[in-house]
């Protein structure tokens, strides 16, 4: 059932826009005082909370919320008084709209009602209380003190009791990763509770992206995380290509389709090495990360770039493959295959990485759908969803994709659904090359009249990548807004570490592997 005759049959004002601006999603208005409550009748028939983001309109403010279910989604909006803004929170019934709502309260200032967690989330010291950057009039450098006050007030949740102590990791690690605080509550070595603080590597995306050519925002929307350039700037360009009413060749949607899959391919290369890295199997990690690093030098031999950054632009792609370049990729996906092959047994074999990696970290299939949990992180339990099989795009609207699925949840499942993804990936890679069609690489840029909008929608490495973009006068960007995966995957990991030892905290974080940068815009 639509989610419009849901909402409908219990009273709720709905307002379909038609043709939809956001077409392939269904856009819907209703009133704000509706807009908790929507969200409490969807949740129980199966919708699943995707994303929110606010737009300032003036003496307004524009809330929309997306949702899906079956492979449709459908956009819920509403407007509120930029003076004095507050909604109903849809928290209470949508765990993964928690930090999306902080962050709108942060950067915007608009007051969710009954939201169960009203602490910044966002701005930690950066902007008093008065100041909200997203709103059109700030400007873009803000109004910085000449050092940040430390975010040292911060009301963590409190565990007590006879035994019960704290660990603070974070927010600066022993290593290269970025920054983030994870602050524990534990009895002997057994977690009771985690809690996470991140935001620390705050970009200021959402406005850079204002008054950007499309170009532009294309290569911004490739750094949101560094390790998701093709991932980001596919959802980008897929977005303003359905605001500008325009269309990818074909050729250039399977050169789209094979960076994606490349992408794919070394990130789950690297953290297969990592995983076991963290349980000690070293001879894995160096194996592993010799593959990785291969592929990657094939990366910059084919296309120019190690990181495929820029590869994507808008109406098509910056980058082809030549009969050589296909005869070579070929090549090492035969080689990366067999050395998968002779991997395997070792890996099955070897009972110490067994101890370590089955039944830690378990994220039950119940709390992976409470979550919304995406990617390897919800496939590892049971949660199917893949953009590209249930929502497919072009060049995955040409043939059926195989998803993946353990059931057991724990990090073993994790491990063993990125294995198989690169198996899928090596396959759809050698279909790709097999029906690369002929033609043109880009079309021409249609600028498209103000307030054009429009939403993308595709399968990143760590799961579904969503893309809101709104163009201003003049072709220029006026909001963009990107929902890494991560945004949602992050709760998982305080999940899933309920019950574990301390030492098993490494190996969990990096069995999900939520990006830092990408969650925070």
């Amino acid at each position: 059932m639509h989610l419009a005759a849901v909402l409908q049959e219990q009273g709720i004002v709905v307002r379909p826009l038609q043709p939809s601006p956001l077409a392939p999603a269904e856009l819907l208005e209703i009133d704000a005082f509706d807009w908790g409550r929507a969200a409490e009748l969807a949740q129980p028939v199966g919708w699943r909370w995707v994303a929110a983001w606010a737009e300032d309109e003036g003496e307004r403010l524009s809330v929309s919320a997306c949702l899906e279910k079956h492979g449709g989604y459908t956009v819920l909006r509403t407007r509120v008084d930029s003076g004095h803004p507050a909604l109903p929170s849809q928290a209470a019934y949508y765990v993964a709209a928690d930090r999306p709502e902080r962050h709108m309260q942060d950067l915007f200032g608009i007051r969710f009602s009954g939201h169960p967690d009203g602490r910044r989330w966002t701005r930690h010291q950066a902007w008093g209380e008065g100041s909200f950057p997203l709103r059109k009039a700030y400007p873009l450098a803000g109004t910085p003190p000449e050092q940040t006050p430390p975010d040292s007030g911060y009301p963590f949740l409190k565990a007590q009791g006879h035994g019960v102590y704290e660990i603070p990791v974070g927010p600066v690690h022993a290593g290269i990763i970025e920054p983030g605080h994870f602050r524990f509550q534990a009895v002997g070595e057994m977690v009771l509770n985690l809690e996470e603080r991140l935001g620390y590597v705050h970009k200021g995306i959402e406005k850079l992206a204002e008054g950007r050519t499309p170009e532009a925002l294309a290569r911004l929307a490739g750094r949101v995380s560094g390790d998701t350039a093709v991932g980001h700037a596919f959802a980008a360009c897929q977005a303003m290509e359905r605001a500008a009413g325009i269309e990818a060749p074909a050729r250039a949607a399977f050169i789209r389709g094979i960076l994606a899959e490349r992408e794919r391919v070394a990130n789950h290369l690297w953290d297969l090495g990592a995983i076991c890295n963290d349980v000690g199997f070293a001879f894995a990690n160096y194996q592993f990360g010799r593959l990785r690093e291969l592929w990657l030098r094939d990366n910059l031999a084919l296309f120019g770039h190690r990181l495929l950054m820029d590869r994507v632009v808008p109406g098509g792609a910056a980058v082809d493959v030549d009969g050589e370049g296909i005869k070579r990729m070929r090549a090492s996906i035969a080689f990366l295959r067999r050395e998968l092959d002779e991997l395997l047994p070792i890996l099955d074999a070897n009972s110490s990485l067994e101890d370590r990696l089955l039944g830690a970290g378990v994220l039950s299939a119940e709390d992976a759908a409470a979550l919304g949990a995406l990617g390897f992180v919800g496939r590892a339990s049971g949660q199917r969803f893949d953009v590209r099989h249930d929502a497919p795009y072009a060049p995955y609207d040409r043939f059926p994709v195989k998803v993946p699925l353990e059931e057991q949840g724990d990090v073993a499942s994790r491990f063993w659904v990125r294995y198989k993804e690169i198996r899928v990936a090596l396959r759809l890679l050698e279909r790709l090359l097999e029906e690369l069609p002929a033609g043109a690489l880009t079309v021409p840029w249609q600028a498209p009249p103000a307030g054009a909008e429009g939403l993308g929608m595709v399968e990143g490495w760590r799961g579904e990548i969503l893309c809101f973009v709104r163009f201003g006068a003049d072709g220029a960007i006026g909001r963009y807004y990107p929902r890494d995966p991560s945004t949602v995957n992050w709760p998982a990991l305080e999940k899933l570490i309920h019950g574990n030892i301390v030492p098993d905290f490494p190996v969990c974080n990096k069995s999900v592997n939520g990006s830092y940068s990408g969650q925070d815009l």
